[in-house]
């Protein structure tokens, strides 16, 4: 059975994991939100002004609420700004796993921070919510995705052929694993 925790600030080496708050708008527009790569990878909507960051900060801290939201703002701790976010966007109750997703602003890749932030919010599924399993996909024309998840430690599982239909070309999904065996 899982145990509903909500969204707790975590802190790693370099990094802070918190809640979103409103005034995370304009590192959010400057760093990633704005950016359309980085968004089209993981499959979200570009944000571009002020008021639309505001209402998706509104869904955010509307859903931190509910014992089972989990998204965290990723803030670095030298420059204190958001740098991108990671969550479980995919919580089953009844199965007991969860699916993460992340992104980390062009200007911050490449440092490790997406690899730091994993580990720690697998670790906290594992040791807070009593998770079994947790899962994370990528695009096929993600490798610095695919270099994360197997510096955290995840397993293969297969790959969704065709999934997503991009740039006029299609695009395979990949799909990892980690089970709680595998991580204690």
């Amino acid at each position: 059975m899982l145990t509903h925790v909500g969204t707790q600030t975590i802190e790693t080496e370099r990094l802070i994991l918190r809640r979103f708050t409103y005034s995370d708008d304009a590192a959010m527009l400057k760093n990633w939100i704005a950016d359309e790569k980085i968004q089209s990878l993981y499959s979200e909507p570009v944000y571009t002004t002020k008021e639309a960051v505001k209402e998706l900060l509104d869904k955010y801290i509307t859903s931190y609420e509910n014992s089972d939201y989990y998204r965290w703002a990723v803030i670095e701790k030298t420059c204190g700004e958001c740098i991108g976010q990671i969550a479980y966007f995919l919580v089953d109750s009844k199965n007991h796993f969860a699916e993460i997703e992340y992104c980390i602003g062009a200007a911050f890749q490449c440092r490790g921070y997406a690899t730091e932030a994993t580990k720690a919010v697998i670790r906290y599924g594992f040791e807070n919510i009593n998770l079994h399993k947790v899962q994370i996909c990528t695009k096929t024309i993600n490798k610095p995705s695919q270099r994360v998840i197997e510096k955290c430690g995840f397993v293969y599982e297969g790959t969704l052929r065709d999934y997503f239909y991009m740039d006029h070309q299609y695009i395979g999904r990949l799909y990892y694993s980690m089970l709680r065996n595998e991580f204690e």
